[in-house]
């Protein structure tokens, strides 16, 4: 029997899992926000739907068998469940598996100290409450197999370093104690297809890799790899950064993933920024 994943929000993590299901025989419905998008998603193999907008999400739900959910909230909240929040409901005991891609945002700042999934969730940012206020809304569906998955800072082919260092224009921005914790698409997918494999409605799962570090250091290594000078160092204090990138900077902490490993069996693809970035230079997609 075929499997069908119905993914909201369809973008950069979802796509990576696609290209580990399609192959398996699954069907994949794909949610985007526009006709261009929604053609090279069926270039893919994916079957597009415009969400919001006049596709048939209602139909893709009852054939569904599997759903991810990689749409961001906004002040709003969460946007599938202020669309479909009932009709998610009434299948919620029939869907094998949900899965939500939310952000280690959700943990705050903790000064460079460790989190793991058991740490109290107190985001600083804005964007991190939205994500903490999702995660309980779609907690709070009863029945609903869920799976959250708390994404760290996502790199992969056509998100590397390179081609910034190779114009000039990146930077080394330094503030004293920051560290990041980061996860390869590539990691994400398989991540995500064990737990598929292997379900534990309720679990939440951080998705990282071995190596939290200072973001000075990954843009310093991928100067070295392509054999160009290090980039400047720019103080963060007075560096110009949209409030976006600022925002970034405002949580430091670095993130356990021993939960992956135990529960889903998985050894990471990269397991460190310097493995990642070896192979995007490799096949130079970054």
């Amino acid at each position: 029997m075929t499997q069908t994943l119905l993914s909201f929000g369809h973008g950069y993590s979802a796509q990576g899992l696609a290209r580990l299901l399609l192959p398996q025989g699954w069907r994949i419905i794909g949610t985007t926000r526009s006709a261009e998008k929604a053609a090279k998603l069926a270039e893919q193999g994916v079957e597009p739907l415009i969400f919001p907008g006049d596709g048939d999400v209602t139909g893709a739900l009852v054939q569904a068998s599997h759903v991810l959910v990689s749409a961001g909230p906004t002040a709003e909240g969460d946007p599938v469940l202020n669309a479909y929040a009932d009709q998610i409901a009434r299948h919620a005991k029939r869907l094998e598996w949900v899965g939500y891609l939310s952000t280690t945002g959700v943990y705050g700042d903790h000064q460079g100290g460790w989190v793991d999934e058991d740490t109290p969730l107190v985001p600083s940012t804005r964007r991190g409450q939205w994500r903490k206020e999702a995660e309980a809304a779609w907690a709070a569906i009863p029945d609903l197999p869920l799976h959250i998955f708390r994404l760290a800072g996502i790199y992969g082919p056509g998100r590397g370093p390179f081609a910034k260092v190779r114009a000039g224009t990146a930077r080394r921005i330094i503030k004293e104690g920051q560290v990041f914790s980061r996860t390869h698409v590539d990691d994400i997918a398989q991540i995500v297809a064990a737990s598929i494999a292997r379900p534990n409605p309720g679990a939440a799962y951080n998705v990282c890799d071995d190596d939290p570090a200072p973001p000075e250091d990954v843009i310093a290594h991928a100067a070295e790899l392509l054999g160009l000078p290090v980039p400047p160092a720019v103080p963060f204090e007075t560096a110009e950064m949209t409030p976006m990138a600022r925002s970034f900077y405002a949580e430091s902490k670095r993130v356990r993933n021993d939960r992956i490993k135990d529960e889903l069996g998985i050894k990471l693809i990269y397991p460190d920024y310097r493995a990642g970035l070896a192979a995007l230079l490799a096949d130079d997609t970054a």
